[in-house]
């Protein structure tokens, strides 16, 4: 079982309770900066395409700060360690807040895209070292609730942004979707400034620039070919498979760079041992299936179940109920059953609520829908916070930053594989329910998958019986893809299961007087 003992920091923070709950405050107003960013933005997409031109180029606006963001949390995650937690926390807030200001003074779409990727990269830091933070300042016992808290800035986040921007873009300008963090960043700034107390780092460090610099452009180049795949250009082309061989070369000599790196950023012993291979490998599952709901629930709330926007946005948003609730719950589990273990129910969980849909009464309601996504935010706050807690409990202070990265990293990769896999089932779902349309109706349907919306919003081009068939048939055809997806993450959970399965059940505890970072320790679990 678990220890509840607190972590072995004590030599690095210092800090008393009442300064803790003031840090941890600062750390949600970070957090939420980088969770509200993707909402806030998305509600005001036409304002900005209206305002800068460049439609073609706006998914960038969105794929540009996830690069970003996911290349450089491991990167952060070493700094971490070898800087202190505090200043590369601070850092990457100042970064994110620039990013935001040169957004709001953005003249065209390329400008705004640029500095969105800054934004990212800002990101990253806030989401690799606010984990680490509370690793090190909160024991075992303790984490689970404030994992839960953390959690919660999401749910928050996914209600309050599309509010906001709405608000913003009606009453103002989009440009105040930018500045809103400033005001927000300045608080967890000086909180962080006058509250978090870390004790200089005096050993002399050999900083891996070669290795990171090749991570991240290896990482790039993987991540930019798996969002352009399906979109800019077919899976099967000729400049699909030139992106992913450079990817491969690249991730080559990143591996390549790391073995020769006194200290790595990803150091080897990450990958021999059972317990952290395991968890990040079902980090990647998670990601993965969270992407179904995220990129298309929405969408099906709409179309299917003629839900206005506000109200499917709801509909997704009450994932982030059951999340928090079972992340806060996790810490009573894992400490009388195991992290495996409570990961294992974690997802199973995943598993029934994803297959749950499939299975959904019909006519379609949206309550069977929220309550299933209910389910599914539970399970992921089951799977991920004893994961999370468990990896940060083998290392000691030295290694916890690489290890909470690399966790975190795993996830945004799994988002970003599930952004193209699901893009890929969805489509040649309509795709196929298009083909096989029955001849009678086939005047009134479109030919290409990008324009179905656009008939269902559009005005008739035919005949009144006609268009309300085609109509019927096109929202069947939406639920139709949307139940592959869902099927397609049920697939994904239960591979996940058998990874959690696979993962030993008994986690290392550093505080014992071991840790996974240690050469002739971290082979064995």
């Amino acid at each position: 079982m678990p220890s509840s003992t607190p972590p072995p920091t004590s030599v690095n923070i210092q800090v008393d309770r009442t300064e803790r709950r003031w840090i941890l405050a600062a750390l949600m107003m970070t957090m939420m900066l980088a969770a509200m960013d993707t909402t806030i933005v998305s509600t005001a997409i036409p304002q900005i395409v209206g305002d800068l031109g460049g439609f073609a180029l706006f998914s960038w606006v969105f794929s540009i700060y996830l690069l970003a963001q996911t290349v450089t949390i491991p990167i952060y995650g070493k700094l971490a360690d070898v800087f202190g937690r505090k200043p590369i926390l601070i850092v990457g807030t100042v970064i994110f807040l620039a990013g935001s200001v040169a957004s709001a003074f953005s003249w065209n779409m390329l400008s705004l895209i640029a500095f969105r990727g800054l934004q990212g990269l800002g990101a990253g830091s806030i989401m690799a070292t606010v984990y680490t933070l509370a690793g090190d300042l909160y024991s075992v016992r303790e984490r689970a609730h404030i994992e839960g808290w953390l959690s919660s800035v999401w749910g928050i986040s996914a209600i309050v942004g599309p509010t906001l921007g709405g608000v913003f873009v009606e009453y103002a300008s989009w440009r105040w979707i930018f500045f809103i963090n400033l005001p927000v960043g300045a608080v967890a700034l000086a909180l962080m400034a006058r509250f978090l107390h870390e004790q200089p780092r005096h050993k002399r460090h050999e900083i891996d620039y070669a290795g990171a610099g090749a991570m991240l452009v290896a990482g790039s180049a993987l991540i930019f070919a798996l969002l352009q795949g399906g979109q800019a250009w077919p899976w099967f082309s000729a400049p699909s498979a030139t992106s992913f061989g450079i990817a491969l070369l690249l991730i080559g000599a990143a591996i390549r760079a790391e073995r020769r790196a006194a200290e790595p950023v990803m150091p080897r012993w990450l990958w021999r041992h059972r317990v952290i291979t395991g968890a990040n490998l079902s980090m990647v599952g998670m990601g993965l299936v969270m992407m179904g709901p995220n990129t298309y629930l929405p969408t099906f709330g709409q179309s299917v179940l003629g839900l206005g926007p506000i109200a499917a946005g709801l509909m997704l948003a009450s994932m982030s109920i059951g999340w928090p609730l079972a992340s806060s719950w996790s810490g009573r589990l894992y400490l009388r059953f195991g992290f495996r273990d409570t990961a294992l129910g974690g997802a199973v969980l995943v598993v029934l609520a994803a297959a749950g849909f499939l299975f959904r009464p019909f006519p379609d309601s949206a309550w069977p829908i929220m309550i299933d996504q209910v389910l599914l935010g539970a399970g992921f706050g089951l799977l991920s916070t004893p994961i999370l807690v468990g990896v940060q409990n083998t290392v000691t202070y030295r290694d916890r930053g690489v290890v909470t990265g690399a966790n975190i990293f795993s996830r945004y990769l799994g988002q970003s594989l599930g952004a193209a896999l699901f893009g890929a089932v969805f489509n040649n779902a309509m795709r196929s329910e298009l083909a096989h349309a029955p001849e009678a109706l086939r005047a009134g349907l479109p030919t290409d998958i990008n324009a179905v919306i656009s008939a269902l919003q559009g005005s008739a081009l035919h005949s009144q019986e006609v268009q309300q068939t085609a109509d019927r048939y096109l929202r069947q055809a939406i639920a139709t893809a949307t139940e592959h997806v869902y099927a397609g993450m049920a697939v994904v959970a239960l591979i996940t299961v058998g990874i959690v399965l696979l993962t030993p059940r008994k986690f290392p505890d550093a505080s014992e007087g071991s840790s996974a970072g240690e050469p002739e320790t971290g082979g064995h679990a």
